[in-house]
């Protein structure tokens, strides 16, 4: 059996260090959503809870899921994208960024983004290649976008366009923390032809049971969620040339099959010109 370096050794370590069991995350509930297996008994009791304050709010994450898989097929088929900037990537699951995006062009150049210890030691673990492609793990915060887009670039070639995915990480960013700027700055970076996926958890009058589980959710939970509503979310693609069907609950976007229910998650895909 191949042993780990010592380095790799000394990585893993030092991230396992970091992580917190004591508090509910939002990575690892979401991965209780969907099944996995990578959560602590915090966990499993603060995705419980917020169930019970909305029932359908465990249906967020299959639908965000099932929502980058179409928008990555569509990225890689009909726009021709081989290259993937994926901004809080959350614990890995069936069908990841690299693995819809390989499996049609194997190619494909994947750059991962996170700051949570936990989804880096499993990254690295689980989020491999095709021997022709590449894929890549950053250890680093949505905040910095130009250390991001610099460490990046020894991965992906930003003369060609881009598949920059920011799904429901852009909810963590306060409103004093600029997150229009923010995703403007990355998407300045690259050049026309580039593409921008977004998704965001939405708020409105109707809308009361997924506000009550969301402030529980700033109650106990780390990191905290900024709502916004469906105009805000669709403020993130201005100067886009905007993809049908638009801004619109994340199953609704171009699904495939029987009409899906709606969730209070948003999402879209927008084209630089």
């Amino acid at each position: 059996m191949r042993e780990n370096p010592p380095a790799a050794d000394a990585a893993a370590a030092s991230l396992r260090a970091r992580i917190n069991t004591l508090q509910p995350h939002t990575a690892r509930i979401w991965n209780y959503w969907l099944g996995g297996g990578d959560y602590y008994e915090v966990d499993r009791v603060a995705g419980d809870r917020i169930r019970e304050l909305h029932p359908a709010i465990g249906d967020y994450a299959r639908a965000d899921r099932d929502f980058l898989g179409r928008a990555v097929r569509h990225l890689v088929v009909e726009a021709g994208i081989r290259q993937f900037l994926d901004i809080g990537t959350g614990l890995p699951t069936a069908d990841n960024t690299h693995e819809v995006a390989q499996r049609l062009a194997p190619d494909a150049r994947i750059v991962y983004v996170d700051n949570d210890p936990l989804v880096l030691v499993h990254a690295r673990a689980l989020l491999t290649s095709t021997p022709e492609g590449r894929t890549d793990h950053l250890d680093e915060d949505l905040r910095n976008p130009e250390t991001i887009l610099e460490r990046a670039a020894t991965t992906l070639d930003f003369s060609r366009p881009v598949g920059l995915l920011l799904l429901s990480v852009v909810i963590f960013l306060g409103d004093d923390e600029d997150p229009y700027g923010i995703v403007r700055r990355l998407l300045d970076a690259l050049p026309p032809g580039s593409h921008l996926v977004l998704s965001h958890t939405v708020t409105g009058p109707e809308l009361a049971d997924v506000d009550r589980a969301v402030r529980f959710w700033n109650e106990t939970g780390t990191p905290r969620l900024t709502q916004r509503s469906p105009e805000a979310v669709a403020r993130f693609f201005d100067g886009l040339e905007l993809l049908e069907p638009g801004v619109v609950s994340c199953s609704r976007w171009r699904p495939e099959g029987t009409e899906p229910a709606e969730v209070a998650l948003y999402g879209g895909v927008g084209r630089k010109k």
